[in-house]
């Protein structure tokens, strides 16, 4: 049993999409994951029994050692929860963790403790953006040492999250999803119909959000619910398909107008905290185009985001409240990487292999592995990156990647067209060590969680024209940076990754590896050995390099 100044606890997040859990001892997290990964069900939903028994065991612990369960709400869909107290709690959670003392944390003040304890700041402004949660859509907390103060909130239907998804169905895609699809499509469109947007987004009076709701027709269709008013207001034909070139100028002009209320809320955050340093919380959170706005805007001295900032976030954001709001637990324990999740053993992979009777390469020594993967990556093959622990979150940070190299002169058509799948806008990461990353990117600190955008160096505009986003539409005229993803490592937390990209730097004259995530499309990230087998031979992927061993096609 751990000592009563280092409880262990387990935060879970369920309701009806990103189920997840995470396990504390004190303020440290020791184990994260997401449901999805392990039932292979995307945003699976409900309680996260399989992620709950994963943390336990990566801990070695059994329930009576648990003394806090930090419930998350909402655990259901809303509408079928009873009330505000304790009594929707399923009986099943009482009988797993009977001596475990059950705490319920409400949604919005989940993401705000996930954004700001793990940051590095003492003292921060703490802004908090989604659809809905516990019928909050936002809200804006002064956070001070263990404390964490609400000052303002915003409700369901006044929501940017809500809005933002909106246009994602409009546009194709499928809302509470594909939100990710829209930042990157906007960056090849004008935003013409941006005062549209700005009126519908217009404040009225001192409320936080406020949105029109006349733009809106009753429900929601393929016209992402919007009535007349909004189509006569945007110029379009409600019942003709979208030309490419308006589905551009759509995303670019929702995009707009969310980095312009965002930056406006930042505006009233400062005034109301006096506060020099940003934690952004909330599914908005993961639109790595706003944080780069946030990060350039002038309003912050630092900007930390929660790179697990959806629902599934809000399990380990409901155990560091617990831990610190409600114990006063101290010190806090700073993020220093997210790799959470499961690992296997050598053993547990060969099982695997020999069970799927593949035949594989085995490499005693990891400098033979490396050089092995250097090898496949000059020769402008595709290699599926399966090591260490897993990934808590939704991007892929060198531990179940597919790499390339940025050299190829398909590169993009390759991973996109035999790999991954998906549309031709979506930049892949350009991932290298910190110590070279100043020589080709100007960054952000969120880089090493694939949180923001970075720029390209002049010199090596030509190197990376592929994967680079169009400039803003405020810079066209300007001979600004191209922006690019990048994803800055840490040997220290990935030493192999590390390793891997000094060999192909060394090799090739550029330390850096264009990473996506590992998975088939529409499917979540692999999380186990099976998981990363199965994807390999589902797709075009060349190499699977996979703990000590290789595989090839």
């Amino acid at each position: 049993m751990a000592e009563k100044s280092s409880p262990n606890i387990l935060g879970i997040a369920g309701g009806d999409h990103d189920a997840a859990a995470a396990l504390l001892r004190g303020g440290e997290v020791l184990a994260a994951l997401e449901e999805e990964k392990l039932a292979r069900v995307r945003r699976a939903r409900g309680l996260p029994w399989q992620a709950i028994r994963y943390c336990l065991e990566a801990a070695r612990l059994r329930a009576e050692e648990i003394h806090y369960v930090a419930l998350a709400r909402p655990l259901y869909d809303e509408s079928s929860e009873q009330g505000r107290g304790e009594s929707w709690i399923p009986k099943r959670l009482r009988q797993e963790f009977p001596t475990s003392r059950i705490v319920v944390v409400d949604h919005h003040l989940c993401h705000a403790a996930a954004a700001y304890y793990p940051s590095p700041f003492d003292k921060a402004g703490v802004l908090t953006l989604d659809e809905k949660g516990d019928l909050k859509t936002g809200s804006i907390c002064l956070a001070q040492g263990n404390s964490l103060q609400p000052l303002e909130e915003s409700y369901f239907p006044d929501s940017l999250g809500n809005v933002f998804s909106r246009v994602v169905g409009l546009l194709g895609f499928q809302p509470g999803g594909d939100e990710h699809k829209l930042q990157w499509l906007s960056a090849w469109g004008k935003p013409v119909q941006a005062p549209v947007f700005r009126q519908l987004l217009r404040r009225d009076g001192d409320a936080l959000l406020s949105v029109d709701q006349s733009f809106f027709a009753t429900g929601r269709d393929e016209r992402g619910g919007f009535a007349e008013k909004f189509f006569q207001a945007a110029g379009l034909d409600p019942a003709a398909p979208l030309a490419e070139q308006c589905r551009g100028e759509l995303a670019a002009s929702m995009q707009q107008a969310l980095e312009e209320t965002v930056v406006d809320l930042c505006r009233r955050l400062v005034a109301r905290c006096q506060a020099e340093n940003l934690c952004l919380g909330g599914g908005v959170a993961l639109n790595s185009l706003l944080v780069e706005k946030l990060e350039t805007c002038g309003l912050f001295r630092e900007v930390f985001v929660q790179p697990a900032a959806g629902n599934a976030g809000n399990a380990l954001g409901a155990a560091l409240y617990c831990a610190h709001a409600i114990l006063g637990l101290a010190p806090r324990c700073r993020l220093e990487h997210l790799y959470f999740g499961p690992q296997y053993s050598s053993s547990e992979i060969k099982d695997v292999l020999e069970n799927c009777k593949l035949r594989f390469r085995y490499f005693q020594k990891r400098d033979e592995l490396v050089a092995a993967t250097v090898e496949a990556l000059r020769q402008d093959h595709i290699v599926g990156w399966f090591q260490g622990r897993a990934e808590f979150g939704p991007r892929a940070l060198g531990a179940r990647s597919i790499l390339a190299s940025p050299l190829g002169p398909y590169v993009n058509e390759n991973l996109n067209d035999y790999v991954k799948h998906r549309e031709k806008f979506r930049p892949f990461a350009a991932s290298v060590t910190e110590e070279q990353a100043g020589e080709f990117f100007e960054f952000g600190p969120m880089a090493r969680y694939l949180a923001s955008v970075g720029r390209v160096n002049p010199a090596y505009q030509d190197t990376f024209a592929s994967n680079l986003l169009p400039h803003r539409q405020e810079e066209q005229d300007s001979a600004s940076p191209g922006r690019i993803r990048v994803h800055v490592v840490d040997r220290q937390t990935n030493p192999l990754f590390g390793e891997l990209l000094d060999a192909f730097g060394k090799a090739t004259g550029l330390p850096v590896l264009f990473n996506t995530s590992f998975n088939l499309f529409g499917e979540p990230l692999v999380c186990s050995p099976r998981d990363a087998v199965r994807s390999f031979y589902c797709s075009g992927i060349d190499h699977l390099i996979i703990g000590n061993f290789s595989l090839s096609k």
